[in-house]
Parts: C-alpha cells; structure tokens; sequence
C-alpha cells in the first residue's frame, strides 16, 4: 500500500503542532521545517481544519493549533479521512474498471483484509504516541532548528 503524499503531509503537519502544541504555529515555518510546499500545505490544512483536527485563526497574530488533545487523535482516522474513498488497485475502482478477473479474483478479498489489518493497527496510534517523549523528533520540529536547516 502506498500512502499519498497529502496523508503524510497531513501527519507531518499534525506532529509539528503536537510538538509545539503550546502555540500558534504558521504555515511558513511548517512549510520549511517539514520540507512541503506551502501551496500542497494550504490544502492540507484547509481539509484537517474541515475534519476538525486543526483550529485555525487568520490575521497578523494567526496560524492553527490541534482542535483536540493529541491523545484523542488516532492516526488510522487521519489516515482514512485524508485518504478518502481512493482504490487501493485498478479492480477496487467503480469506474476506469478494466480487469477481467475482478469477478472471480480472490486476491482483491485478500487485499481487502489487508487493507483493514493496515488500518487497525493505525488506529492503535494516537498523534500523542507519535510525539510524546520523542526527543528526537521534538528536537526537529523545534521553530530555531527548523530554521538553521
């Protein structure tokens, strides 16, 4: 399975609050630090803030924070959310559907388990799990780091 590049912005992007989770963090400095542009990050942020997992606030002060502690945001949520309805291979798809064996193809069950086994054991992840004592991590996402990268 191959994540979007949307999704893993979205859990950069994610982390990066959670790690400075005592501010307003701006899009410039996630942009920079998480190395995303801030066109792909603007819509990045425009979606999570519509599921409810950033707060935004526009003006000279603005920028987002987590709409909910961290604990309470699980990563196979995030996942599913910006992940949406995409078909994991061509047979999963109602339209531009060509396979032939999609009638009698028993891997299309098998990948249909996996996917929700994926799923499941991102659900066991919260975003606080991720940062939590992550020093390392904690280290990068730092604003004065980010900007000596």
């Amino acid at each position: 399975m191959r994540i979007t590049k949307r999704t893993n912005i979205a859990v950069r992007l994610l982390m990066y609050c959670a790690a400075n989770g005592d501010r307003l963090v701006t899009k410039s400095e996630i942009a920079e630090c998480c190395n995303v542009s801030e066109n792909h990050l603007a819509q990045v942020i425009n979606q999570l803030s519509q599921l409810g997992y950033l707060r935004t606030q526009r003006g000279r002060n603005g920028g987002m924070n987590l709409a909910r502690p961290a604990d309470q945001i699980r990563i196979g949520d995030v996942f599913r959310h910006v992940e949406g309805g995409l078909p994991i291979a061509e047979c999963f798809a109602d339209a531009d559907n060509s396979c032939p064996l999609k009638d009698a193809c028993r891997l299309r069950v098998a990948l249909t388990d996996a996917a929700q086994a994926f799923y499941a054991a991102l659900d066991e992840i919260t975003l606080d799990s991720l940062v939590c004592d992550n020093v390392d991590l904690i280290r990068i996402l730092q604003p004065v780091k980010c900007a000596a990268a």
